[in-house]
């Protein structure tokens, strides 16, 4: 998606646009106690964040320079969209949801942040406002493929290997064909499921 509008600075915040999803302690802050550990090896990139809708079709992506963290999916969100997301599955989201809050209250006002079921069982110490299994009574959520995600990015690590060797511009490239080939085909699939019901 294009950029539509500039992250803003927010020099209040000294730890603002950091790295922050790697904890030293287990203990990030907020009150979670799920510890991420280092992702990016010497010589790598972060990786991609990429964001997926409940049928596994990818919206776009974004190239992580260090290391995941909260900051890459406000960034990718607030710049890209002209409205947030109305629900936000993340498997950080108990942290996200307040990040969010704390820089553009105004724009994600009416947006839910919650953590996938497959990821929810590390998160101890975090609100049950955070758990997609208590949105029961949500039709949009009880009903959604809260593993979208998880099934895209595993799709994605057949890319993984040959993208390691290529530059970074090359990579980009590389991963749009990928995700835009693999949204053909997920709309084929989507269109015959809807076809047969």
């Amino acid at each position: 998606m294009p950029q539509i509008r500039s992250r803003p600075k927010f020099p209040g915040l000294p730890q603002d646009g950091k790295i922050d999803r790697n904890m030293v302690s287990g203990m990030d802050g907020i009150g979670c106690s799920k510890f991420f550990a280092e992702y990016g090896k010497k010589g790598y990139t972060g990786g991609v964040l990429a964001f997926w809708c409940t049928h596994g079709i990818c919206y776009g992506f974004h190239c992580i320079p260090d290391g995941e963290g909260r900051n890459d999916a406000f960034a990718a969100m607030y710049t890209r969209w002209r409205e947030a997301p109305k629900v936000v599955i993340y498997d950080f989201a108990c942290a996200l949801g307040p990040y969010c809050m704390l820089r553009a209250a105004e724009f994600f006002k009416d947006t839910i942040f919650i953590i996938d079921r497959f990821h929810a069982s590390g998160h101890k110490a975090c609100s049950p406002a955070c758990f997609a299994s208590n949105y029961v009574f949500d039709p949009d959520i009880k009903n959604a493929n809260t593993s979208a995600a998880e099934f895209g990015n595993s799709g994605l690590k057949r890319v993984r290997l040959p993208v390691r060797y290529m530059s970074q511009q090359h990579a980009i490239v590389y991963i749009h064909r990928f995700l835009s080939l693999w949204n053909r085909l997920r709309r084929k699939r989507v269109a015959n499921v809807a076809r047969r019901s």
